[in-house]
């Protein structure tokens, strides 16, 4: 869910690239049916969604990387040095984790993506003004 609606919120801006991987990721698994439900009712398939692990290389690749908790965030940073600096929980300006809704009710789904809502929100607003500042400053 997050993957989608952080993809849609900075569509404008092609220098920039979104995917998503997790830590127990249960490989080429589709989106749960409550999250494609609910995304579909903001107008996003995420039917052809499927599951892929965190590797090395993806997180080596990245100059940022959201994790949905305070755990997620301490494995990767200590399994892997070059994460260091560009980890940070999608609701981190909240200081919130967002619990996984995997296996639970709609209802769930529901208060977790509310959570998704509110960290892409503050994260599009810090990307897009980060992009600015490097578009300005080389000007």
């Amino acid at each position: 869910m997050a993957e989608a609606l952080l993809r849609h919120a900075l569509q404008d801006m092609s220098a920039v690239s979104v995917s998503s991987a997790g830590l127990g990721a249960l490989v080429d698994y589709p989106a749960a049916e409550h999250a494609e439900e609910l995304m579909a009712q903001r107008g996003l398939d995420i039917s052809g969604h499927k599951a892929r692990q965190l590797t090395p290389d993806l997180i080596y690749a990245s100059d940022l990387v959201l994790v949905m908790e305070s755990r997620h965030r301490r494995a990767i940073d200590e399994e892997d040095a070059t994460a260091h600096g560009k980890v940070y929980r999608l609701c981190e300006w909240r200081d919130k984790d967002i619990p996984d809704p995997f296996q639970q009710p709609r209802e769930l789904f529901e208060e977790t993506l509310l959570l998704i809502e509110q960290g892409v929100q503050d994260w599009v607003e810090r990307i897009r003004a980060s992009r600015f500042k490097k578009t300005r400053t080389n000007e």
